[in-house]
């Protein structure tokens, strides 16, 4: 997390997208499916740091998430939007994940949550898209070939996105 807020506060940088893959939560999001974050909850104390005094609800910057809507539709690609899971750990031996998909989490994920936390804490923009790699209601998972060739409507989400941003 420390690039992240190098480049936001030493390199001038306005937006970041994440780009990466996620564990779907819900058995109706299909392999390779695009989907983007407009919170992230956490189990980490990364905010901690901001002492606040509050649990903080890490969120996108909506002028970044109106232009991926928008570049989703017009690619014509289905983009669920809501909430993701940025978790600390990659094997969720605490049972976390049941419960964050209990409360309507989309997908788990490890890093939108610390990035949106970087962003609100420099002035910047922040926006996480992700591609559904393996879906842990039904088990499916991509191979490692298929996750390098079938993530590309998330890359050119994100790529429109950056046009928009630019003008």
């Amino acid at each position: 997390d420390v690039y992240k807020r190098q480049l936001y506060t030493q390199y001038g940088v306005e937006n970041i997208i994440r780009v990466g893959s996620a564990g779907a939560m819900r058995a109706d999001l299909e392999l390779g499916s695009v989907v983007a974050g407009q919170g992230a909850c956490t189990n980490s104390n990364f905010a901690d740091q901001y002492e606040l005094g509050v649990h903080y609800a890490p969120i996108a910057d909506f002028d970044l998430l109106m232009a991926a809507v928008e570049s989703a539709r017009e690619l014509g690609v289905k983009m669920p939007v809501g909430n993701l899971y940025s978790s600390d750990t990659f094997y969720d031996a605490a049972g976390r994940n049941a419960r964050m998909q209990k409360m309507g989490v989309m997908a788990v994920e490890m890093e939108a949550a610390a990035l949106y936390c970087n962003a609100a804490y420099t002035g910047k923009r922040a926006l996480a898209i992700c591609s559904i790699s393996d879906n842990l209601v039904t088990g499916e998972e991509l191979s490692p070939a298929d996750r390098q060739n079938t993530f590309t409507n998330m890359m050119k989400i994100a790529l429109e996105v950056a046009v928009k941003m630019a003008d």
